[in-house]
């Protein structure tokens, strides 16, 4: 099939907007998970994703550990 041959885009794509679920948070959820396509999907932040691995989880510590650091020697 060629590009000329596809029927043309009548709407517009349409653009999901997923936030945390962790209570309280209002951050972008960027980072979903289900166990099958029969679940629906649930979304967090990278900082509540609940399936990073243990490495992943110590860089995000080091990370937040370091901004705070930052952030007490400007006040």
């Amino acid at each position: 099939m060629r590009d000329t041959d596809k029927p043309a885009l009548t709407n517009a794509p349409q653009m999901y907007v997923h936030y945390c679920e962790e209570d309280g948070c209002k951050e972008w959820g960027g980072f979903g998970n289900s166990p099958s396509k029969a679940v629906p999907v649930r979304w967090w932040c990278w900082e509540h994703f609940p399936h990073k691995s243990y490495e992943q989880e110590q860089e995000l510590r080091r990370k937040l550990e370091a901004a705070e650091l930052d952030r007490g020697k400007t006040q």
